[in-house]
């Protein structure tokens, strides 16, 4: 495969992957207020994407891929919410462990990685058309 193959095949994986993490960014801005449905339980987990790298043997490049969507371990904030369904014995509520200003942080890096990566397809797809124009008018 010739280099501007390859980088269309590379910045596809990276667009891909900055979508789904867009996803999961969007997933915890949504219930960055979703508590438990019982007294004590624990409510919604902050998700995080893990990339990993993958050699495509074809090309030679090494593709971006989800490496898997994992929950974050950090511990749930809690309030005094005494009349709340989701209230422990002594009136607190675990809130979940998502904070918006993070959450903001993430989906504006993933939306420039995103538009990067949507930028070096425009560039590849545009020496390409060049390559066969200059092919043409030999």
């Amino acid at each position: 495969m010739d280099a501007l193959t390859t980088a269309l095949k590379v910045a596809a994986s990276g667009l891909g992957a900055q979508a789904e993490r867009l996803r999961v960014v969007s997933e915890n801005l949504a219930n960055a207020q979703s508590t438990s449905s019982i007294p004590g339980g624990d409510p919604y987990q902050r998700k995080t994407v893990a990339f990993a790298a993958e050699l495509d043997r074809a090309s030679g490049g090494t593709l971006v891929e989800v490496g898997g969507i994992e929950r974050d371990g950090s511990d749930f904030p809690v309030e005094y919410m005494p009349g709340h369904e989701a209230a422990d014995e002594f009136g607190y509520v675990k809130m979940p462990n998502v904070n918006a200003l993070v959450e903001m942080a993430d989906m504006r890096e993933a939306n420039r990685s995103y538009e990067a990566n949507l930028q070096v397809i425009k560039q590849a797809r545009e020496l390409i058309s060049m390559t066969i124009d200059l092919m043409r008018n030999q």
